[in-house]
């Protein structure tokens, strides 16, 4: 295959621009296992490289897409030989690395991890960034030493990917779940997930105080600035927010008291360079605490050709659950 489709994002006089075109294969980059690429998904980093909304792309020309699922082609990486399935997220594919929106990807072996047993490259797609990222947040709850028992957990833009997967691993872990919305019109779609009470975004929204009514033991954000401020306010004794997503702005208006007065712990979620044995126990998780008959009811399936058009909605908030792309 001399050449083949990908999503090219390519340096314009104002901003970027997204194709769906021909790529050479003699382009791709340096790394010692090339895969063929099946399926990937569409996350919220995937929306503002298509769009151009925020630099998120910092090499030109650069094929789109965070994550993928497929099929070892070549490879020579003692781990890894042709036939295997293997996942990659992350790693800078997409930002700086060529990405997944194609249908061949070489990249680092190291990078990979073993699709596991189960799960099909589809469903581990619906599972995709978002998900995985949401159950590295639950990983570091436990670790924490939160349970069930010390009360409920709170994740905010519920509906998003991060959110509805966090939700569905939650309320099947045990937890009493409250979602954070702000399409109150999805509250049937969220307590299908497993939440037990929806609340109105905007009760997050406003100025947080220092310290205000304790509220939750424990919490995923994907929001970030006062939403999580306010989070960090509200949050019980002891108890801990994982952020891990900037959807509402980069700043965090705070002040230090839920931290020196409550004992609160804010647990930062980096699911990019993210060490490879914790990936791994995130999947292996993946594959036993998420209930994949609510994933099947939460994804949709689009093609490579409607991925740009696809990217501009999830900035607008008009995508829920998870969207996974069927590569050609």
């Amino acid at each position: 295959m001399a050449t083949f489709k990908a999503v090219r994002i390519d340096k314009a006089d104002k901003g970027t621009t997204a194709t769906l075109t021909q790529f050479d294969e003699a382009e791709l980059m340096d790394g010692d296992v090339t895969v063929r690429v099946e399926w990937s998904t569409l996350n919220y980093k995937d929306g503002l490289a298509i769009t151009g909304k925020a630099p998120v792309v910092r090499r030109f020309p650069m094929i789109a897409g965070i994550d993928f699922a497929g099929t070892v082609e070549q490879s020579a990486n003692p781990a890894w030989k042709a036939g295997d399935k293997v996942i990659c997220n992350g790693w800078g594919m997409g930002e700086t690395h060529l990405g997944a929106y194609a249908e061949k990807a070489r990249v680092n072996g190291d990078w990979l991890v073993r699709l596991p047993d189960g799960m099909s490259a589809r469903d581990a797609m619906a599972v995709g960034t978002a998900g995985y990222t949401a159950m590295l947040s639950v990983l570091a709850l436990e670790k924490h030493g939160l349970t069930p028992k010390d009360g409920p957990v709170v994740v905010t833009g519920a509906a998003g990917g991060v959110g509805s997967v966090a939700i569905a691993v939650l309320s099947k872990l045990g937890y009493h779940v409250i979602a954070s919305t702000g399409r109150t019109t999805e509250a049937d779609y969220l307590r299908g997930l497993g939440a037990s009470e929806i609340i109105d975004r905007n009760e997050l929204s406003a100025p947080a105080k220092p310290l205000g009514k304790e509220r939750w033991a424990g919490g995923v954000d994907s929001v970030g600035s006062t939403t999580l401020a306010n989070l960090l306010a509200m949050t019980k004794y002891r108890g801990a927010i994982a952020a891990c997503g900037l959807a509402g702005g980069m700043d965090l208006p705070s002040s230090v008291a839920p931290f020196i007065l409550r004992g609160v712990c804010l647990l930062g979620i980096d699911s990019v360079m993210c060490p490879l044995d914790l990936r791994k126990q995130a999947w292996a998780r993946l594959a036993t605490d998420l209930d994949h008959k609510k994933l099947a009811d939460i994804t949709h399936e689009i093609s490579l050709d409607q991925v740009i058009g696809e990217g501009a909605k999830i900035l607008a908030g008009q995508v829920r659950g998870r969207i996974v792309v069927k590569i050609p």
